[in-house]
């Protein structure tokens, strides 16, 4: 391959032939870094390798059919990934340094192994003694087909493909291997987007699932250029507190499923262990009739779970207040305690507020609204609510409680986890036929100022 030479954006991989101060893409200053990427011949270097041959059809004449899917072994992996792994997909697997993807790949390598599948495993940072290593603290089964390799060259790793014809892939990362026909160093813009296509094409020609693990950035974002999600089918991030044992997967992007699927797991010595039941892992160290703790039953995908809601108010010792959320978008809350303020008339001008979710959570669910304004009133006052009552409700600027989605899914978790009392939106209950309750006594509310009357 002939390479050229040209300026590639290290934010959004915009490529422009001469150096400019602003990016014209993402508009970042100073972002440009000069890279040699390889010119390919009109014939087509890699044409025998990963291209595509298929001619084209006609869509009528296309048999429609249900996807090929694998089980992985790891029920909290095919639920995110919309019920296992598609033959022929590409899926990114995201995360903060030291938090399992590597042990999640590997888990689930070993598992579809053991399911009669031949899986490659390519290690890129680690030797195939330490991956063995690490294999022998997580294997639950024999893997007679499972095939590891420590290799970051790309068209290396295309001759193992081609000459092993595996069903499943593994590459970690797509950040450390590289094309030797390009001048740049591997984990460049160029390198892991033109890695990361070759490869793709790879798997889709062959029609085998790929697994790529990707880092990120300090900032969380996925490192390399933003086309590398756009590349691939699946983007899956790995979240969790760094000294918690809980670990949360979640898509932000799946071709062939719903991106609102969570799994919960917790990290053991034996590698990734899956959590069935959320609810009483967020909840069991929860401290009873403490001001500023709400528990809200969240609807992930199909998955409802309670967690818990912690909210903390106190005078500001400077001259500009503080508004800080964990696990909670910031600016939302700042919304909602303007709406405590001019709605409701708490004087939270001069207050520190901080929220978090506990369990290393992210709430996007608007059920929580009403939880989290319950939390900030109930830690101003000073005033517990109580330890057996559940909230749930989305909060207008207008302070008025609108109803949410699922509502009976949400209850009977609630009822489940032996709760006594639930806030809900009185518009929720106006169809009443489907809501059948054993223990569970519901209290409706139509405005922020009945909750806080409720206890």
């Amino acid at each position: 391959m002939k390479a050229k030479t040209v300026f590639v954006c290290q934010s959004c991989g915009q490529e422009s032939p001469r150096w400019i101060g602003k990016c014209p893409g993402c508009q970042g200053w100073n972002t440009l870094v000069e890279e040699a990427i390889a010119v390919r011949p009109a014939d087509g270097s890699l044409r025998g390798l990963v291209a595509n041959t298929q001619a084209p059809v006609l869509l009528d004449d296309i048999a429609a059919g249900r996807e090929q899917r694998h089980l992985t072994g790891m029920p909290e992996l095919d639920r995110v990934l919309g019920g296992g792994l598609v033959a022929g997909s590409v899926s990114l697997i995201a995360g903060d340094p030291g938090i399992g993807k590597s042990t999640l790949a590997l888990q689930a390598a070993c598992l579809l192994s053991a399911a009669g599948l031949k899986v490659l495993y390519v290690s890129g940072e680690e030797s195939t003694a330490q991956t063995k290593m690490r294999a022998d603290r997580i294997l639950k089964k024999p893997s007679p087909s499972l095939f590891l390799v420590n290799q970051i060259d790309v068209n290396v790793i295309i001759e193992f493909i081609n000459k092993l014809e595996p069903d499943v892939v593994v590459v970690d990362s797509i950040q450390v291997v590289y094309q030797s026909g390009l001048g740049s160093s591997p984990g460049s813009v160029t390198q892991v987007r033109e890695s990361a296509s070759v490869l793709t094409q790879l798997a889709k020609a062959r029609g085998m699932a790929m697994f790529l693990i990707g880092h990120v950035t300090k900032d969380g974002a996925i490192a390399g250029p933003r086309v590398l999600e756009h590349i691939v089918d699946t983007v899956l991030y790995f979240e969790g507190e760094r000294y918690s044992a809980y670990r949360v997967l979640r898509a932000v992007k799946n071709r062939f499923g719903s991106t609102n699927e969570l799994g919960v797991f917790e990290m053991t010595s034996g590698g990734l262990a899956e959590v069935t039941n959320p609810s009483e892992i967020f909840l069991q160290e929860r401290s009873k009739e403490v001001s500023g703790s709400v528990i809200v039953p969240i609807l992930e995908g199909t998955r409802p779970f309670l967690v818990e809601v912690q909210g903390l108010v106190a005078r500001s010792a400077f001259g500009m207040v503080r508004h800080k959320a964990q696990g909670f978008d910031a600016n939302r809350l700042s919304l909602l305690v303007a709406v405590l303020e001019k709605r409701v008339g708490l004087r939270l001008e001069d207050q520190d507020i901080f929220l978090n979710i506990v369990g290393g959570v992210r709430v996007e669910d608007p059920a929580a609204d009403l939880a989290v304004a319950l939390a900030v009133a109930s830690s101003f006052r000073d005033k517990p609510v109580p330890s057996d009552v559940a909230v749930l409700g989305e909060v207008g600027l207008s302070a008025e409680v609108r109803s949410v989605s699922h509502i009976v899914t949400r209850l009977n978790e609630a009822e489940k986890l032996g709760f006594k009392r639930c806030i809900v939106p009185k518009n929720n209950l106006k169809p009443r036929s489907d809501i059948r309750l054993k223990t569970l006594q519901l209290v409706p509310v139509s405005h922020v100022r009945e909750a806080l009357d409720a206890f």
